[in-house]
């Protein structure tokens, strides 16, 4: 089974769309295996989005996933990184497709791209990005079976 990231970003939490993601996520039989409410500070900022570190917008970046609480889940499923780029939408909220999570709650400010969710983009970057967030012993195993 691949695992993957997710973040609901700091406007996610705070316009309270914590539930309305899980739903999502849970109605494509994807298995939630990791999940805590954190404040990202901004060394573990910059190391996640390492990868845009001298671009024009990266301190937008990390101030923005610095504001308010984020909510870090690992989900389990087959093909979860597409799956789970799928319903987040496009990363742009202008450009997301309605019936994904940044094409219904996603908008954006003169300074911040509010889109709600991040999603891992690729097997090494949910690899990376999964062990920047959770210990091994936080990743839960279950079966899914009726109890």
């Amino acid at each position: 089974m691949e695992k993957t990231l997710i973040l609901v970003k700091p406007d996610g939490v705070v316009r309270r769309l914590i539930g309305e993601t899980i739903k999502r996520i849970e109605q494509k039989n994807m298995k939630i295996v990791a999940m805590k409410m954190i404040r990202i500070t901004e060394p573990l900022a910059k190391k996640h989005y390492k990868e845009h570190e001298g671009k024009p917008f990266f301190n937008d970046l990390i101030d923005y996933i610095t504001l308010a609480p984020v909510v870090a889940m690992v989900a389990e499923g087959e093909r979860a990184i597409e799956i789970m780029r799928k319903i987040a939408g496009k990363t742009n909220p202008d450009e997301a497709s309605p019936g994904s999570i940044r094409g219904d709650y996603g908008y954006n400010t003169p300074r911040f791209m509010c889109n709600v969710i991040h999603a891992s983009d690729s097997e090494t970057s949910a690899k990376r990005e999964i062990n920047l967030f959770f210990k091994k012993e936080e990743i839960l195993e279950y079966n899914t079976a009726v109890i």
